[in-house]
């Protein structure tokens, strides 16, 4: 009965959660399941999620990794095809490697402390899934969703509409196949070796649920040795033989329970009598994290990633609410769940634009839109602290970067033919046209007043207008018509 809860609470979990990076229509605007994971709360500093999380670890043990985590449920899957496909797959005891589940973790601590957040994103569970979410599985939604469009207009019918497809970012696509390879293999072949030897969040809840009130236990009275509990384990933490559980590798599936025969595996608190400690104390072990922990500590203190721009020299534009690039690098994970979010298309996947530490984190690009005005997506769906929550009125506010006007490249200049297109689609007026020669009139920006939409360097055919990135976002000047409304002032959390 167990198992079949679990099952189906974490099949509904990876229905929403999937369903939230590739939905298109604004079903779901501000996902709570998103918010409720490992990773995103400890890089954002949410206490009453992590609060809740580690109470959940010290009572149940990890079953978050086989509920909540998306990437944990994902790899159930092929657990479930490896089944399906060899009849006779079956797992065994295997020794716990501490120093690679540690290591790994210690290595991603310095990485993030040095600048390098790409490469704790690489292996954070919830930011891998979502990448894959995004950059794979989005675009078959919308291939079907395009099918059934086709179809409707055939029999004179609009309910459905065709979204175009594309392909945001390579560098983000090649890593999303590639992990989908990497996981799907290992979970395929080796169970959940992943979660225990590579998660981070794996290793950090492993280490609580050695403490957890509730446990998969062993009857020692009932108990044959007949070790058909340790077949079925693909965490690989149950030694039949000397009737013991690695609880820090245990992700409560409970498949345990069923496949034995004995009923002497059960889920539940320690009983009274006394019971055989879960295995040995491991001096080892706890030389190699007073080893680690000392690393740790002799790292700089977050030596700054540099931010290198885009080839043509502009400095890249990080998203309204980020605050700055510096905060962008320091907590996001390129989970891509505002990427795939943002109605206009403006976000994408950035390259080398933040430097090393910032690759796949999110950049606006004005080539296939620009950001609308009174849109704040992205600030409410960021779990991370990345972007931090912005109110309409403050992002009208907020100027992530400000205009540039190159009267060399504009056409009234060049061709001496009116346009005016870039200060038409200009919400604060933060362009304006001015008089020129022979009644024409040409552009003037007042780049205080610019809130960085990109309305006009979407539009100009000539190029002639730019935005360029705010290192650290500023406070727009209002338009002078708006001087006297009282709006309120800008919060981030700082």
């Amino acid at each position: 009965m167990l198992k079949k809860i679990r099952t189906a609470v974490a099949v509904m979990v990876i229905a929403f959660l999937t369903f939230g990076f590739i939905d298109f229509s604004g079903l779901i605007e501000n996902p709570l399941l998103q918010k409720i994971q490992f990773g995103p709360a400890l890089l954002s500093l949410s206490i009453v999620t992590l609060v809740c999380l580690i109470a959940a670890t010290l009572l149940l043990g990890r079953l978050y990794c086989s509920v909540i985590c998306p990437l944990g449920i994902f790899q159930d899957l092929f657990n479930w095809l490896a089944k399906k496909f060899n009849k006779k797959k079956k797992y065994e005891f295997r020794q716990e490697r501490p120093w690679l589940r540690w290591g790994v973790l210690i290595g991603l601590v310095i990485a993030w402390l040095l600048g390098f957040t790409f490469l704790v994103g690489l292996v954070e569970p919830y930011s891998a899934y979502g990448r894959m979410a995004d950059e794979l599985f989005k675009p078959v939604y919308l291939f079907g969703n395009n099918i059934l469009a086709w179809f409707s207009e055939k029999s004179g019918s609009y309910r459905f509409f065709k979204m175009a497809i594309s392909m945001k970012s390579v560098t983000a696509f090649v890593v999303a196949v590639l992990t989908l390879l990497i996981i799907g293999h290992i979970s395929y072949h080796h169970g959940r070796t992943w979660c225990n030897t590579v998660c981070p969040v794996g290793t950090l809840l492993g280490f609580l649920s050695r403490f957890s009130l509730l446990k998969i236990r062993i009857d020692t009275d009932k108990c044959n040795h007949c070790g058909a509990c340790g077949k079925k384990c693909k965490a690989f933490c149950i030694d039949s033989k000397n009737q013991a559980i690695d609880y820090s590798r245990c992700v409560d599936c409970f498949d345990c329970i069923g496949a034995c025969r004995q009923k002497a595996i059960s889920f539940g608190p320690a009983p009274r009598k006394a019971v055989k400690s879960d295995a040995p104390v491991d001096e080892s072990k706890r030389d190699f994290l007073k080893s680690a922990l000392v690393l740790a500590a002799a790292v700089p203190a977050a030596a700054q990633a540099k931010v290198t721009g885009s080839k043509d020299g502009r400095v890249p534009m990080s998203p309204p609410g980020s605050v700055s690039h510096n905060n962008l690098l320091q907590h996001c994970t390129a989970c891509h769940l505002c990427v795939s979010k943002c109605p206009s298309h403006v976000l994408k996947p950035a390259g080398l634009e933040y430097g090393l530490g910032g690759i796949m984190q999110p950049v606006m690009k004005f080539d296939q839109g620009y950001c609308n005005y009174d849109c704040n997506i992205c600030s409410q769906v960021c779990p991370n602290g990345a972007i931090k929550p912005l109110s309409v009125e403050q992002k009208h506010k907020t100027q992530p970067g400000r205009v540039v006007f190159d009267i060399t490249r504009c056409i009234v200049n060049l061709q001496r033919t009116s346009c005016g297109a870039c200060a038409e689609h200009c919400p604060v007026q933060a362009i304006h046209m001015v008089p020129f020669e022979g009644g024409l009139t040409i552009p003037e920006t007042t780049p205080d007043m610019c809130v960085g939409c990109g309305g006009c360097e979407f539009i100009c055919p000539a190029h002639a207008v730019r935005i360029e990135g705010n290192p650290v976002h500023l406070e727009a000047r209002l338009p002078e018509q708006d001087q006297n409304i009282q709006t309120e002032d800008l919060d981030f959390g700082f």
